[in-house]
């Protein structure tokens, strides 16, 4: 399998996820999911390295029928999370990214320029016209991420996700291709 790499610099580079990243994805996983249980809703779906292997599958069929791309974040060659288009519409030419990082490498611009470079991948490559974004509009930092890349909120989505034991109101964010403006990584 030929893997999909985009590079941003130096140390931090975005690999097209595979099953060799199973083991390494699942032990990430069990470090942070207390912190990633307080934003996502699958880590009750995702319990071991068979879980993970599965989630691996779907995301290279996926990327087999062109309908997205999972990548692994790799900063000095090792993984520290996760970006990925939940899906390309190639019809009305959008996308949706999500993306999860370890909660140690917080803080030092690793998701705002993953997303950047993801951003101008569906953009330049994808021919997409417009890329969503939705998180918890408690979520600051997914929402700092959004802002930081310029783009537009466009509304609420009252209780549109289920978190374990309660409902979440979903921020929607947006950016057109013609308002993009690629961030020096």
């Amino acid at each position: 399998m030929h893997r999909l790499i985009l590079r941003i610099n130096g140390s931090l580079q975005l690999r097209q996820i595979a099953e060799d990243d199973a083991e390494e994805l699942t032990a990430l996983i069990d470090r942070n999911r207390s912190h990633l249980k307080e934003w996502l809703p699958w880590l009750d779906n995702s319990t071991c390295i068979r879980d993970t292997a599965r989630f691996i599958g779907r995301s290279l069929e996926q990327a087999d029928d062109a309908n997205g791309f999972t990548f692994g974040i790799v900063r000095e060659g090792t993984l520290a999370g996760v970006i990925g288009e939940h899906y390309v519409d190639s019809v009305n030419r959008r996308t949706e990214l999500g993306y999860w990082l370890d909660a140690g490498q917080q803080g030092c611009g690793i998701v705002t320029r993953t997303a950047a470079c993801l951003v101008d991948y569906a953009f330049d490559e994808q021919d997409c016209n417009r890329i969503i974004l939705h998180c918890a509009v408690g979520n600051k930092k997914s929402r700092g991420v959004a802002e930081r890349l310029g783009f537009v909120q466009e509304g609420i989505l009252r209780e549109a996700e289920w978190l374990y034991d309660h409902y979440v109101d979903l921020v929607v964010y947006s950016m057109l291709k013609g308002d993009w403006k690629t961030l020096p990584v």
